[in-house]
């Protein structure tokens, strides 16, 4: 059985993000997996200042939630990534978070999430979506630095306005199918 982390970096729950997280959630949990969801607002996780300690396979020196979430992502199959678009870029929850993904620089760190699948979930305002292209290449290459695997994206321009996401039934089933079609891929390995 499979096992689903949803990371909601918003800081907004109920709004679109965190329901683009949910419905992905909502597939793999039919298809099997045990979900999870963690909201980075509801975390304490400090900034990385570039100590390395983790580099040289020691714990990073930061005591804060960031250290249990490793846990978490070590022990996950798959992780379900949602950020809005703020300025250009993810939310600074979101930017935080992965920059704190530095731990996974070291080799023997790497090992657990190098291969992992990754789901992205990016809603935003604006009807462009070259203004989505600058999140997304944050994205694809963070993860192709730790070779982890983007299994698939649920891009949703248009929505704004907190809850707006609900009146977009494509968008929300095209998130379900995603989360059966990650877990379904998974099974395959």
């Amino acid at each position: 059985m499979s096992s689903v982390l949803g990371i909601v970096g918003s800081p907004r729950k109920n709004g679109n993000t965190h329901s683009l997280v949910s419905k992905i959630l909502d597939g793999a949990r039919q298809q099997g997996a045990t979900v999870e969801t963690i909201f980075l607002g509801d975390q304490s996780i400090r900034e990385c200042d570039g100590c390395h300690a983790c580099w040289h396979g020691n714990a990073c020196s930061k005591h804060d939630d960031m250290n249990k979430i490793y846990q978490q992502i070590n022990q996950t199959d798959i992780l379900v990534l949602g950020t809005p678009v703020y300025w250009y870029g993810p939310t600074a929850l979101m930017k935080g978070f992965i920059d704190r993904f530095v731990y996974y620089n070291c080799e023997q760190n790497r090992v657990h999430v190098k291969g992992k699948s990754v789901v992205l979930a990016i809603p935003f305002e604006d009807e462009s979506v070259e203004t989505v292209m600058p999140v997304l290449q944050f994205f694809e290459r963070s993860l192709s630095y730790l070779r982890m695997n983007l299994a698939g994206k649920v891009i949703a321009q248009g929505v704004g306005k907190k809850g707006e996401i609900a009146s977009r039934t494509d968008l929300l089933e095209s998130a379900f199918l995603l989360g059966q079609k990650v877990v379904q891929k998974q099974s395959f390995y």
